[in-house]
């Protein structure tokens, strides 16, 4: 069976799961919605990390690994997100635990194979996801998840990078500086998913660390300087640290769950992890589909608009404005459908 029929199913089921999770975004907001986005509002956080990203890595994952086991997380994932929405709790409760048991053997797996740092890096990633799982099905609540899942973002992002930034050939202090902020980061989620303080300003503190470290380290630094599908990656690396950063320096304030919380968890979800996914879906994309997918200057427009709305949702917060706060959130939906409108018609004229 050829890549693309096996595989795009997979990521259809990612898809439904952005559509229903941004609508849900859209009513938390106040817009208004179709009913069946406006029922899901509950479940926003749920539908966009479990069922949309946690799908999407989960998948890379299985294409890396190359074994059908792996395979199995994916659409477990998406259909612990969708039961979810849908109220049927039993279901969702044993998609997502076994969804997330077989990304953390994946991650483990992968990890020996590796036999360095980066490798358990990203192990921790899928840890930390898994025990996010545990305790949303657990009946924690959803701040302990999340910080397990914001968890689960930066060691998967932050793995990646470490290891393509062995080419550079660190010195040993730059590796402990990398593991000393990984530490600090992972001790606050550690604190967060206990509810022991001080937690989010450690988490805060780590974050900033790590932001400081893959903004002066990253190779995208050096390839920022090139042209093409290579620059723009670079770009969407570079805006990425700079929203860790400040999600690290809203949380490290202490003013995290309170006022600023919208501010930091979206500087970090949309600043920093939507501009990875902005960046590397023209590389992701073609090695799961096995499709081609050449570079377009047209991919800087969403991007721009994505870090735009995003510079405009932190100033509603911080103007304690709602309207404005709703407004980038709608820029946020605006760029991620302006996304993939440019990806897919760049495929086609591909295709032609």
């Amino acid at each position: 069976m050829k890549p693309f029929v096996a595989r795009a199913p997979l990521l259809v089921l990612g898809a439904i799961c952005l559509v229903i999770g941004v609508g849900a975004g859209l009513a938390r907001l106040g817009w208004g919605v179709p009913g069946w986005a406006a029922q899901a509002a509950g479940l926003h956080a749920v539908l966009m990390i479990v069922g949309f990203f946690g799908t999407v890595i989960a998948l890379e994952r299985a294409v890396a690994l190359g074994q059908w086991w792996g395979y199995v997380a994916p659409p477990a994932l998406a259909l612990a997100a969708l039961a979810a929405a849908r109220g049927a709790w039993p279901y969702s409760t044993a998609f997502a635990l076994a969804g997330a048991a077989v990304l953390l053997a994946v991650a483990v797996v992968q990890a020996f194979q590796a036999r360095a740092l980066h490798g358990w890096v990203l192990a921790g990633g899928a840890l930390s996801f898994a025990a996010g799982v545990a305790l949303w099905v657990g009946g924690a609540g959803l701040p302990p998840a999340i910080a397990c899942w914001l968890a689960f973002f930066v060691f998967t992002i932050s793995g990646e990078r470490l290891e393509l930034a062995r080419v550079l050939q660190p010195a040993p202090a730059v590796r402990a500086w990398f593991v000393a902020a990984a530490a600090l980061f992972a001790l606050g989620v550690v604190a967060a998913a206990l509810g022991v303080d001080p937690r989010w300003q450690v988490l805060g503190a780590g974050l900033v660390l790590l932001a400081a470290w893959l903004a002066v380290h990253d190779i995208a630094r050096r390839t920022v300087r090139q042209k093409g599908l290579t620059r723009y990656i670079a770009v969407c690396l570079l805006a990425g640290y700079f929203w860790l950063a400040v999600a690290g320096l809203l949380f490290a304030s202490g003013i995290g769950l309170a006022r600023a919380w919208d501010a930091a968890l979206h500087a970090l979800l949309i600043g920093f992890v939507l501009s990875m996914v902005f960046g590397h879906a023209p590389i992701i994309f073609p090695a799961v589909l096995r499709v081609k997918l050449p570079y377009t200057p047209w991919l800087y427009l969403p991007l721009a608009l994505l870090h735009a709305s995003l510079v405009l949702r932190v100033t509603g917060v911080a103007a304690e404005s709602l309207a404005v706060r709703a407004w980038g959130g709608a820029g946020h939906a605006a760029a991620i459908a302006l996304f993939i409108v440019t990806m897919a018609g760049n495929a086609l004229r591909s295709r032609r």
